[in-house]
């Protein structure tokens, strides 16, 4: 299933989709982030600048009760507007001028380095508020709070720090604003990709099925017709030539047995019929590697006895053992045998053996063959030898028919064909 091309893409496609879906994810939530400490220091500033700067009456810096009643009473519900939670003004000793929590207002706690830098500076600053702070015990948001900090003066000119705390769910809500559409956009995109590639992979992956399955009729066809031809050639030299051969093998050896023939004449003929007799076996074994008659599971051990003789002929012992090759398929027989043949000559014309193993052994749902000699081997590293053994020719044959070739040798030592293909 997964080697199917559709299936890989739409798997591929669900793989960047996670991880567009992450990495939006992560860098909407930097962007959230980024909005909301923006937003809250717009609100800061404004509320500083607009509402509370103004309205500080004198002697609220220096802890005047009824300058502190007073400024609560214009302001104190205009600065708490929407998603801000708390409200702090502090002077730089870190005493709390102000603040909507009555029980923290002339309170001291210490400013740390950033805030005193803000109180300096004029600047804006923002941050993740620490509740576990001595000032901040009166809070009770569980996700945290975002404080902003800026500076305004007094009426008596004292720089004066503000501040004020948002929930941090302001920073959430505003993950998911941005966060939202990127993930839309995201879904969508994968969704057209898929509407749009699945059918083109879909149209691809059968135009491409059918090119195969037309080539794999035509090779049929060409290695049916190179059948037939070899099959033809095979009658007819056995019909004709063979036949011719035979007959006057027989007449030059009934001529040189009559009486009247005279010694010289004798002689001639029984080397002209023995000359004969030699030209027959080597046309037969041409015959059999050409076309072998009967090549089926049931008739692969006679052609490969028949396939073997040749190599008999040339001073080399061979052995051949066929075993559980009932019920394979005559075109894995034919792959079996054509790869022993190719196998053979090698052994016979390159290796200089005097002993050559054929074993073939069905062995459940595959089909071994094994051919082993005893001759000079070679180095599998060294391609030019590879090539003048015929391997590579042979490497194409075993892939062409879908099965696995393996080559063993050394120099010295002999070499070793093993070739395993699926039996179905």
């Amino acid at each position: 299933m997964f080697r199917n091309p559709v299936v890989q893409f739409v798997l591929a496609s669900l793989l960047l989709f996670g991880v567009i879906w992450w990495g939006t994810g992560r860098l909407s939530q930097t962007a959230a982030r980024n909005e909301a400490l923006n937003d809250a220091r717009d609100t800061t500033e404004l509320l500083a600048h607009s509402v509370a700067e103004p309205a500080i009456p004198k002697g609220m810096v220096d802890g005047d009760a009824g300058a502190i009643d007073r400024f609560d009473r214009e302001v104190g519900q205009r600065l708490l507007v929407p998603d801000v939670q708390r409200i702090k003004i502090w002077r730089e000793d870190g005493t709390v001028v102000y603040s909507d929590k009555t029980q923290l207002i002339g309170k001291k706690f210490t400013l740390d380095d950033e805030q005193l830098d803000v109180l300096h500076s004029g600047a804006t600053e923002g941050g993740l508020s620490d509740l576990r702070r001595q000032e901040n015990r009166f809070e009770t948001e569980n996700d945290g709070l975002l404080e902003v900090y800026t500076r305004i003066d007094s009426p008596e000119g004292e720089p004066l720090l503000f501040e004020a705390y948002y929930s941090v769910v302001t920073v959430q809500q505003r993950a998911a604003e941005v966060l939202t559409p990127f993930r839309r956009i995201s879904a969508l995109g994968l969704i057209a990709i898929l509407l749009l590639g699945v059918p083109m992979i879909g149209v691809l992956t059968l135009r491409l099925t059918r090119a195969s399955r037309a080539r794999e009729r035509l090779m049929e066809r060409a290695i049916d017709s190179s059948e037939a031809e070899r099959r033809r050639i095979a009658r007819d030299l056995h019909d004709g030539v063979v036949q011719e051969l035979a007959g006057t093998a027989f007449a030059l050896s009934g001529a040189a047995r009559e009486s009247g023939t005279s010694p010289e004449l004798r002689s001639v003929l029984t080397r002209s019929s023995e000359a004969l007799r030699r030209t027959l076996r080597q046309l037969r074994s041409l015959l059999v590697e050409i076309h072998p008659p009967g090549l089926n599971a049931g008739g692969l051990g006679a052609a490969l006895e028949d396939l073997t003789a040749q190599a008999a002929g040339a001073g080399v012992t061979p052995t051949v053992s066929v075993t559980g090759m009932d019920g394979t398929p005559d075109h894995v027989v034919a792959l079996v045998w054509r790869v022993a043949q190719e196998a053979i000559r090698n052994a016979v014309r390159h290796a200089g053996a005097t002993t050559v193993r054929v074993e073939v052994l069905g062995d459940g749902p595959q089909v071994s063959l094994t051919v082993q000699d005893d001759g000079v081997g070679f180095d599998p590293a060294a391609g030019g030898r590879q090539d003048s053994y015929g391997l590579r020719g042979l490497q194409s044959l075993v892939e062409d028919g879908g099965g696995r070739l393996q080559v063993q040798s050394a120099p010295g030592v002999g070499t070793t064909v093993r070739m395993v293909v699926e039996r179905g």
